[in-house]
């Protein structure tokens, strides 16, 4: 059966075959694959995370920066408070990717994280309009390829809805700067609050970080429920904490799960590949998804 699944690969979707993918059920994906393309390119939703997923994990050997990062990063910060931040990531950026501990025992730092660095930020009366600033002069970038994904998803109308921890009005001002913000996308995050003079003052709503992502979804069940119409899912991740993004999704039929293995890989390997369909190793492209989302809209 293996040759008869490398063979399907070979032929449909030849981008399978580089060296960056692992699959533990290889049978599992081309079921699945051919489901969701015999369904058609309307029954479709994406669903992806932002940093180090849609954006590059590194570039010539530099980390590139997150959507906290950018900010952080940014002349709108102070040199302390850009220390504070950075020691916040210094402990608990190991904690998050620590395959030894549960995701029940990681929640309740990673609220702390997130909280001490939004009450950081606005100490900073960050103001609006340096925003987009910060984005120009970042070395923030999407995945070579992104142009295809975001062009060919928005040209069959299939929606593109993205969860992130990260900041949402950056994030915004991210896709904005690479030509991508299109109809079709739709943002989940944590967005800044303004007061009238256009400063930063609070953020607004629920904490979204990396391992409450499925709470998340499930709030917006209602817009959940507009893609019923749409019950395969293609999930793009990078974290464990990403693979709940899609429980808001109603009457689901197939799932395809995407993950991207960026930083520590020998020691959580084999974590993403008992929980993603795909695992894509040290990949700094978007190849892969692009012939995936290809295949799904019968390579039109």
């Amino acid at each position: 059966m293996v040759t008869v699944i490398t063979a399907f690969f070979r032929k449909m979707i030849p981008e399978l075959s580089n060296p960056s993918v692992c699959m533990k059920d290889p049978q599992r994906v081309q079921k699945v694959l051919q489901s969701i393309a015999e369904a058609g390119a309307n029954k479709l939703q994406v669903i992806s995370d932002f940093d180090m997923t849609l954006t590059r994990f590194s570039y010539n050997g530099k980390r590139c920066p997150t959507c906290h990062n950018i900010l952080d990063n940014s002349r709108a910060i102070s040199s302390e408070c850009k220390q504070k931040l950075a020691d916040l990531l210094k402990t608990y950026y190991p904690i998050e990717i620590d395959t030894s501990l549960s995701v029940e025992e990681k929640l309740p730092l990673m609220v702390e994280w997130w909280t001490k660095a939004h009450d950081l930020l606005v100490e900073q009366k960050v103001r609006k309009d340096q925003l987009a600033e910060a984005v120009h002069e970042s070395e923030a970038r999407l995945r070579d390829g992104y142009e295809f994904f975001f062009n060919h998803l928005h040209k069959h109308d299939v929606p593109l809805l993205i969860f992130s921890a990260g900041i949402g009005d950056i994030l915004e001002e991210v896709i904005r700067h690479f030509n991508v913000f299109l109809s079709n996308v739709k943002i989940f995050s944590n967005y800044m609050d303004f007061d009238e003079s256009g400063t930063l003052r609070a953020f607004k709503g629920e904490l979204i970080h990396v391992y409450n992502k499925r709470e998340g979804a499930l709030l917006n069940t209602g817009h959940f429920q507009e893609l019923r119409t749409r019950p395969n899912v293609l999930l793009l991740g990078d974290s464990i904490g990403d693979l709940n993004m899609a429980d808001g999704v109603q009457d689901m039929q197939n799932i395809l799960k995407i993950g991207f293995l960026n930083d520590k890989v020998e020691e959580r390997k084999q974590t993403y590949l008992d929980s993603y369909d795909i695992v894509l190793v040290k990949d700094e492209t978007m190849d892969v998804p692009n012939a995936i989302v290809l295949y799904l809209t019968g390579n039109k």
